[in-house]
């Protein structure tokens, strides 16, 4: 009897384990099913409004935030993406007058790029637009939900962060 209640606990035990790891393979499915369709979206108003590429808007926003420039290395760890990706992106921008490369002192392959005042005053406008855009997607959010949100994300990301064994 006591082998048979052992062996009823370790089986409840895998079908909680089971319930829990297949709850968050769900829960990482909507996430992925919500951030396309999110994306998607934003791709296309980008796309109509401004005649533009959500890629691009990144690559702005990045340098909107980092104001004295970003090597080209920087700014693809910051996007996430190779540096041939942002390489392309970057030589339209400056050749639109929106960046500039600027040759870092003491290392004649290297420069920084950084908005021009034109491309700061074009990613502001975008920008104002595009939080607009989000809002709308997700007005079905309160504040508290959407602190809670983040708190949750936040949670998943710092954990991927960490060194695992």
């Amino acid at each position: 009897m006591n082998m048979n209640h052992s062996d009823d606990r370790r089986d409840q035990m895998d079908n909680e384990t089971s319930d829990l790891s297949k709850a968050r393979l769900r829960a990482w499915l909507q996430i992925l099913k919500v951030s396309r369709k999110i994306e998607g979206e934003l791709r296309e108003k980008m796309r109509i409004e401004f005649g533009s590429t959500l890629p691009r808007f990144d690559v702005l926003a990045a340098l909107y935030r980092e104001r004295d420039g970003m090597r080209m290395s920087e700014l693809s760890k910051s996007l996430m993406v190779s540096n041939g990706n942002v390489t392309g992106i970057v030589d339209r921008l400056v050749g639109e007058g929106m960046l500039v490369r600027v040759p870092v002192e003491n290392d004649r392959r290297a420069s920084i790029v950084r908005l021009t005042e034109a491309g700061e005053k074009d990613f502001a406008e975008r920008a104002l637009v595009h939080e607009g855009w989000v809002s709308e997607l997700f007005s079905d959010l309160s504040a508290s939900d959407a602190d809670g949100l983040i708190r949750i994300l936040r949670t998943i990301s710092h954990h991927n962060e960490a060194p695992h064994d």
